[in-house]
């Protein structure tokens, strides 16, 4: 029979563990956005061999799943002589992987502008620097923006693969205490509300973002 009191007691812990499932989510939503600008640039060069490049990268990282990257990041680093916390070679490999989604969010944002716009503002003598970041930067982040809100979503859910790598984050917590209390549908609906709770809190944060963008 299901019991709400074994419930409410796996939810203090899951609570806990949420912190680890943000931070990783954070950090790879941050650095990711970061390389993401990177990848999109070389993406989006004239250069033959950085678009390759770029375009490399994108398909290494989208093609192989995030699973297989979390254990190929956390047993390479010490194969070559760089031990680090199993928390720490998580949020890499999350971030690399989340930079490749991110990058073709972004390209197909820049895409979407029409050219004439950085010719025109060229002629107004903004150099193409400013021109970028003033108008196609802007007009690509309103135009990904619910894409953006999406993945944002997706990598809260996604992070629930760093448990392999023994990472006590939310999935990793209703594990424990379902082997532990040998109650695992308790443990893992707690499990699936604190998830609720964090992409909902994300999706409304997302949502009022995207209207005051819209209004912008």
């Amino acid at each position: 029979m299901f019991s709400l009191h074994a419930l409410l007691d796996a939810l203090p812990y899951l609570i806990k563990a949420a912190q680890a499932t943000v931070l990783i989510s954070l950090v790879g939503l941050v650095v990711g956005f970061i390389v993401a600008i990177a990848v999109c640039s070389a993406r989006l060069s004239k250069n033959s061999f950085a678009s390759k490049l770029g375009g490399a990268y994108v398909g290494f990282f989208r093609g192989v799943p995030l699973l297989v990257q979390l254990l190929l990041t956390y047993y390479f680093l010490p194969f070559i002589g760089i031990n680090v916390p199993p928390l720490v070679a998580a949020a890499a490999a999350v971030s690399l992987c989340e930079a490749a989604y991110l990058a073709e969010i972004l390209r197909g944002g820049f895409i979407g502008i029409p050219h004439g716009q950085l010719e025109a503002a060229q002629l107004l003598g903004l150099s193409r620097l400013h021109a970028v970041l003033r108008i196609q930067v802007p007009q690509a982040l309103r135009m990904t923006t619910p894409s953006l809100v999406n993945e944002m979503v997706m990598l809260v859910k996604a992070s629930s693969l760093i448990s392999v790598v023994g990472v006590a984050d939310i999935t990793r917590t209703a594990q424990n205490i379902a082997a532990s209390t040998y109650r695992p549908l308790e443990a893992y609906v707690a499990a699936g509300l604190v998830y609720l709770v964090i992409n909902g809190a994300l999706s409304l944060a997302g949502h009022r973002a995207e209207r005051r963008m819209a209004r912008a």
